[in-house]
């Protein structure tokens, strides 16, 4: 969770820092270090009541050329950086299972099951964030298809918008959609999964 958590802010740092808003830089935020990221009672929660959150990273539109545009690249980055975590945590899942078969050492199992909870924890938090619910990711990428007048209206409101998610997650509404979608994505990275079997078999036989 904490990797993933890091991973996803830092893109967001990242592709707000390249876009020329240097807000994010100068408070720190341009770091893996888990601690500048991550919120404690956020953390907590996701883990006890599988909701949270994590320090958001302090975006100034201001800086970007076009603003909205801008807006939707610094909220899809976070996302993006949990499906190619995902893709990193599946080869290097399949790399720890060939090895356990091969070698037998109880280390690689756990290191396995590491990078499998890796790899399922990353894929869930990509399809949560894109859901188009403010202040999720997504709702960012889809109202920057709006009109400027009703866009920055909506982004005013954004904060109440919180409110409704927690009520859909509290009641289960959400389940069915999540679970569908991490699994779609999950199926789209398996076949990296197999091909690094493919590939680790057909070296090792050689």
């Amino acid at each position: 969770v904490i990797i993933s958590l890091t991973l996803h802010e830092l893109f967001h740092a990242l592709a707000s820092h390249l876009l020329g808003d240097p807000t994010a830089k100068n408070e720190g935020r341009l770091s893996l270090n888990p601690l500048k990221h991550v919120d404690p009672m956020g953390l907590v929660l996701l883990m006890v009541a599988k909701v949270g959150w994590a320090k958001p990273v302090p975006v100034d539109a201001r800086h970007f050329r076009e603003p909205r545009i801008g807006m939707a690249i610094v909220s899809i980055a976070g996302p993006l950086s949990n499906v190619l975590l995902s893709a990193l945590a599946a080869v290097c899942n399949t790399a720890a299972v060939f090895w356990l078969v091969q070698t037998e050492a109880v280390w690689l199992g756990w290191l396995a099951d590491f990078f499998y909870y890796v790899f399922y924890i990353s894929a869930g938090l990509a399809v949560f964030n894109l859901l188009p619910i403010p202040p999720l990711d997504g709702s960012k990428v889809v109202f920057s298809f709006l009109p400027k007048k009703y866009y920055w209206k909506l982004m005013r409101y954004e904060r109440y918008g919180m409110l409704a998610l927690m009520a859909l997650l509290l009641t289960g509404m959400l389940d069915i959609p999540l679970n569908f979608l991490r699994e779609g994505l999950i199926g789209l990275l398996l076949p990296i999964a197999e091909w690094t079997m493919e590939m680790l078999t057909a070296l090792y036989i050689r």
